[in-house]
Formats: structure tokens, C-alpha cells, sequence
């Protein structure tokens, strides 16, 4: 995906890198394959605050992502590219020799006209997607499912992708896009290739208003709140944190870098820990 650096012609405008979008060949989306997406301003069923810094936004509706890629042996043509508000990568239409229409993340490299197949007699190309068992080593995959038919859940954003590592019995060893090293069940599924739009990490907000149109309202440092509203708060000037526990979050849990990682079910699946 290209990227354009703007002209300043406004203060907000100086710094910013948007993406020319020049390889979307569609406007609007399949309307049968998106949903209703109502926004909360994070706020709960009675109305309070949750989730913090998050209101407003721009209008959106919801793309239904094909993440199990189980229609198997049918193949099917990339009718369009298209942009997704709800996630970093493009999302590629699909239609299926039986009529049916589907999205599917869109890998690098993938154009209009293309031929995609899931299954395991499908070929090693981009976009298709088969078990793990029947991809040879070294291939970069995405969209991996890390239980069989629960549909992929891992490395699904812009310009990411793990490649196969290791084949040992009925497990076979990924190196994610964090350098950790992982097992997952080789009747798992991952579609060939690297995530599109890998120049989504170049771009630049550049300007306050471009946040609140993605729905991110403007962050109030702890330090500088009282007492009542963070652990952080209070003191009659500038002040540090204070604490011997180190920071915090407003309910004082451990933030800023502190481990928190309490999943020892997937543990042994670990067969190295991600770079620091």
C-alpha cells in the first residue's frame, strides 16, 4: 500500500503520511456480509463510564470475516479489494463457483481475478488456506487458528505473518511475528502468505481530529488528577508516582511494562518466550 506525505497547509496537516488506498477497487461493501455495529461511548447498561478515552466516531458498519476459511475443495475469485474501518489490513471479496460471497483478510500480493481454495489438496499460493500438517517448512502463514475449526485468531494484522518452523508429531512449531516460538496442532489452519498493507505502521495521524474520528478521545496522565479519580493523583506541584509498588492503573493494578500474563494453560505450548 503506497503511503503520501501531505503538504502543510495547516498545522495538522505538517507531519501527517495517509495511505492513497490505490489498491481498494471498491467502494461500498457487500451490505449481506456486513452487520449493525452501535457504539456505547464506553459506557455500560446503566450508563456509566467502562472504557475509558473511547466515544464518538465516525459512523461504521461491521465486515463479516470468513476467519475458518472451511469451504473446502470450491474455488472461488477475488471479485474486489476493499477497506475495512475495523481492522489494519484490506479485506479481499471472494466469490465462490457455487454463488456463494465471502471476505477473507487480504494477503500481499493478491489482485482481482486471482483464484483462491481452502482444503488440503489446495497449493501453496497466497490466499489459500489449509492444516498445518500440509504446509511445507519455512512457509509464511496468517490467520492461524490455535484450536482446529474455531477459525483463525492470531496474526490477522497489517503486514504481519509467522513462518513455519518445525514438524514434530502432531504439533507443529511457528515463530510469531513477536519472535516467540509456539506449537499449535497440525490439523490447525493458516492461509499462505504475509498480511497485506504492511505500510500501515509508516502512516501518521498527524492532527487531534483524525482520533476522534477513529473514536479515541484525548488521554489524561494519572499524576496530573486528584487523589479521588487515580493512585497517582494529588500533591501540591509536580510530583512522581510515590508508589513502592511502582504505577498503576486508576484501580491499581501494575501498568507501564509490568507483567501481567496470568495463562498457564497455553504455557507448555511455549517453546520460546517473545523478544523483549
Amino acid at each position: 500500500m503506497p503511503t503520501k506525505k501531505l503538504n502543510p497547509t495547516s498545522p495538522g496537516r505538517r507531519h501527517m503520511v495517509a495511505s492513497t488506498y490505490a489498491e481498494l477497487t471498491k467502494g461500498k461493501p457487500e451490505r449481506k456480509l456486513t452487520a449493525a455495529k452501535p457504539k456505547s461511548g464506553g459506557r455500560n447498561n446503566k450508563g456509566r463510564v467502562t472504557s475509558f478515552n473511547t466515544a464518538g466516531g465516525n459512523k461504521q458498519r461491521y465486515r463479516i470475516i470468513d476467519f475458518k476459511r472451511n469451504k473446502d475443495s470450491i474455488q472461488a475469485k477475488v471479485a474486489a479489494i476493499e477497506y475495512d474501518p475495523n481492522r489494519t489490513c484490506r479485506i479481499a471479496l471472494l466469490h465462490y463457483m457455487d454463488g456463494e460471497k465471502r471476505y477473507i483478510l487480504a494477503p500481499k500480493g493478491l489482485v482481482v481475478g486471482a483464484r483462491v481454495e481452502s482444503g488440503e489438496g489446495a497449493d501453496i499460493l497466497p490466499g489459500n488456506a489449509l492444516p498445518l500438517k500440509n504446509v511445507p517448512l519455512g512457509t509464511l502463514v496468517h490467520n492461524i487458528e490455535l484450536q482446529p475449526l474455531k477459525g483463525g485468531q492470531i496474526v490477522r494484522s497489517a503486514g504481519t505473518s509467522a513462518q513455519v518452523m518445525a514438524k514434530e508429531g502432531s504439533y507443529v512449531t511457528l515463530r510469531l511475528p513477536s519472535g516467540e516460538m509456539r506449537m499449535v496442532h497440525n490439523t490447525c489452519r493458516a492461509t499462505i502468505g504475509e498480511v497485506g498493507n504492511a505500510e500501515h505502521e509508516n502512516e501518521v495521524i498527524g492532527k487531534a481530529g483524525k482520533n476522534r474520528g477513529l473514536g479515541r478521545k484525548p488521554h489524561v496522565r494519572g499524576v496530573v488528577k486528584s487523589p479521588r479519580d487515580h493512585p497517582h493523583g494529588g500533591g501540591e506541584a509536580k510530583s512522581p508516582v510515590g508508589r513502592r509498588s511502582g504505577p498503576v492503573d486508576r484501580w491499581g493494578n501494575k501498568a507501564l511494562g509490568a507483567k501481567t500474563r496470568h495463562n498457564k494453560k497455553s504455557t507448555k505450548y511455549i517453546v520460546r518466550r517473545r523478544s523483549a
